[in-house]
C-alpha cells in the first residue's frame, strides 16, 4: 500500500484537483494478439478511484490498473486478478495519463484492449469527445526521493528525483529506418503528449511474424494497426508519422506502463533499450523501497509540471 506523506505549503495555496470524464464514450476494435472483437467503454469514476477495468463479459469483474496485478509483460502489458486477465492495456492507460484524467471506469467485454491503429490517438479522441471535468478531491502525486535503477540483459532504466516528470529514451535497432534514436520528453505536458507522442504506432519486423504467430501472438496484427518493417524498409504505405516514431512509441509505452503506479509521478526517467518487463521491474523496485518515494499534494504552482 502506498505510504502517505505531507508537503510543506502555505494554507492559502490552492491545490490541483482530480479529474474524471464528463460523460461516457465507447469504441470497438480488434485485439492485437487475440484477434477477438472487443468494445471499450469509458465512464466517469469518483475521486480516488484511479483506473479500474471492468470485464462486462464476466459479470462486471473489477481489475484495478495497478502494478501489483501485472502478470505478463513480454509483448504487451497483461493484468490478472484471481485468474481473470486483461491484456494490452498500455496504450489506453497512456492516453488517460497523458490527457490528465485521474479516475475512470473502463468497461471491456473481452480479454484484450483493442489495438485500434497501434497508437493512443483513437483513445485520446475518445477522451476529448467525453470531455474532462474537475472533481472536489485534491490530486496526489508520487514524488521520487532516491534514484532507483534496473538493468537486465543489456537493457536499463532508472528514475531519479527532479522537479518535473521527464522521460529520456534511447533505442537501438539494426534497421535502416531506426538505428539509434533518442527522444527527450516532458511527460507532464498534455498538449505535447497529444502532439508528439499519442500518434506514434507500435512496430514489428517481418522476420519475427511466423515465430510470434506460432506463439499465439499478433493474430490480429495488420498494416492497419502496426508499422511492419522488412529487412530494408517498411510495408506500410504513407510512411512514418514522425522521423523518430519508433522511440516515441517506446515513450508512449513507458507512460502507459508507469501509470500502473496509480497516480502521477514527479521524477525523471532515463531508459535505454527498455521494454514492458523493465518498466514493471522499475515500478516494483521503487515501491519496495519506502525511502525512495513519498506521496504529496500537487500544488497549483506545479500545474505546468504535473498537467496530466
Amino acid at each position: 500500500m502506498l505510504r502517505d506523506a505531507t508537503i510543506d505549503r502555505e494554507v492559502s495555496v490552492s491545490l490541483i484537483k482530480q479529474t474524471t470524464l464528463a460523460t461516457t464514450v465507447e469504441i470497438s476494435g480488434l485485439g492485437l494478439h487475440t484477434a477477438v472483437a472487443v468494445s471499450v467503454r469509458l465512464l466517469p469514476a469518483p475521486p480516488d478511484a484511479g483506473y479500474i477495468f471492468i470485464r462486462t463479459d464476466l459479470g462486471g469483474f473489477e481489475l484495478p490498473a495497478n502494478v501489483e496485478y501485472v502478470v505478463n509483460c513480454s509483448y504487451a502489458t497483461t493484468l490478472m486478478r484471481t485468474g481473470v486477465m486483461l491484456s494490452t492495456v498500455e496504450h489506453l492507460l497512456a492516453a488517460l495519463r497523458g490527457m490528465n484524467v485521474d479516475n475512470v471506469y473502463i468497461e471491456v467485454d473481452n480479454l484484450e484492449v483493442p489495438i485500434m491503429d497501434g497508437s493512443a490517438e483513437v483513445f485520446v479522441e475518445m477522451i476529448k469527445q467525453a470531455g474532462i471535468v474537475e472533481q472536489p478531491a485534491d490530486r496526489r502525486v508520487l514524488r521520487v526521493r532516491e534514484r532507483i535503477s534496473v538493468e537486465h540483459d543489456g537493457r536499463r532504466i532508472h528514475i531519479e528525483p527532479c522537479d518535473d516528470y521527464k522521460i529520456d529514451c534511447t533505442i537501438d535497432f539494426p534497421h535502416p529506418l531506426i538505428g539509434v534514436q533518442r527522444f527527450e520528453f516532458n511527460a507532464a505536458d498534455e498538449a505535447a503528449f497529444v502532439r508528439e507522442i499519442a500518434g506514434a504506432r507500435t512496430f514489428g519486423f517481418t522476420a519475427e511474424i511466423d515465430a510470434m504467430r506460432r506463439a499465439n501472438l499478433i493474430r490480429g496484427g495488420s498494416l492497419d494497426n502496426a508499422i511492419v518493417l522488412t529487412p530494408d524498409g517498411m510495408l506500410n504505405r504513407g510512411g512514418l508519422r514522425f522521423p523518430t516514431e519508433f522511440v516515441r512509441h517506446k515513450i508512449l509505452d513507458i507512460i502507459g506502463d508507469l501509470s500502473l503506479i496509480g497516480m502521477p509521478i514527479l521524477g525523471c526517467i532515463r531508459a535505454e533499450r527498455s521494454g514492458h518487463l523493465l518498466h514493471t521491474m522499475l515500478m516494483s523496485k521503487l515501491l519496495r523501497n519506502d525511502a525512495a518515494w513519498e506521496i504529496v499534494d500537487a500544488p497549483v504552482e506545479a500545474n505546468s509540471v504535473l498537467a496530466y
